[in-house]
């Protein structure tokens, strides 16, 4: 399995392993990460922001412009601000590194 770097709110640092396939919303979910994920993934909300490293923001596709939408609504929208619904997590993202942003 692929590899999930996730710092939380707390700023502790846990790898998790990832399913691909999943979102990286479902992944952080199903292992008990505070995403509240309200919409089950249907980019109306964002409950499941977070800051992708950078290194890592790049190589992900653009947003699109609902989740630009919804994620410049955020009080807390950095550049490397997704929503982690819109990041479908695939081998090529083995060691993908993210920060559980802080909630609205």
């Amino acid at each position: 399995m692929s590899k999930i770097i996730v710092t939380d709110r707390e700023g502790v640092t846990t790898t998790i392993e990832g399913d691909t396939g999943l979102s990286v919303m479902e992944n952080l979910r199903d292992n008990d990460f505070p995403i509240a994920a309200i919409c089950g993934g249907c980019c109306s909300c964002a409950t499941c922001h977070v800051y992708v490293e950078e290194s890592w923001f790049v190589k992900l596709p653009e947003r699109s412009e609902d989740e630009g939408e919804l994620l410049d609504g955020s009080g807390h929208m950095q550049p490397t601000s997704r929503l982690s619904c819109q990041i479908e997590f695939t081998d090529e993202l083995d060691g993908l590194a993210l920060t559980i942003a802080p909630e609205d």
